[in-house]
């Protein structure tokens, strides 16, 4: 991940508390942020700064064009969350902070076997 600069960081979390959908499969935690296509400029800023998210489109579908971003898995852990944990909070937008908080809730076991597993490669 390319270290973000103090606005980067704020747009970073702003895009998120506006667009994302804090969740998972079942298995293990995503966020994922779907824009119309019209943002391709914002995307490709995100994967040059998350080289290892998924950017998936542009799709066509229901007279609609987007993109759609991912996070999840080691990109997701090591590099997003510590970026939202302590920026995102109630005092800024409530509803955003909930849905990251049940994320993390429901994920918690996912994401400290992969903080741990991070530990020992460093």
């Amino acid at each position: 991940m390319t270290e973000l600069s103090e606005f980067e960081h704020g747009l970073f979390v702003g895009m998120l508390i506006g667009e994302a959908s804090f969740g998972g499969d079942g298995k293990q935690p995503q966020v994922t942020v779907r824009m119309h296509t019209r943002h391709e400029a914002l995307f490709r800023w995100l994967m040059e700064r998350f080289p290892e998210t998924r950017l998936y489109g542009p799709y066509h579908h229901g007279g609609r064009s987007y993109y759609q971003w991912m996070a999840r898995g080691t990109a997701l852990v090591r590099d997003v969350l510590p970026l939202l944990e302590g920026a995102l909070h109630t005092g800024i937008d409530a509803y955003a902070a909930e849905r990251f908080e049940e994320m993390t809730r429901r994920y918690a076991g996912y994401i400290a076997r992969e903080r741990a597993r991070l530990e020992i490669l460093d």
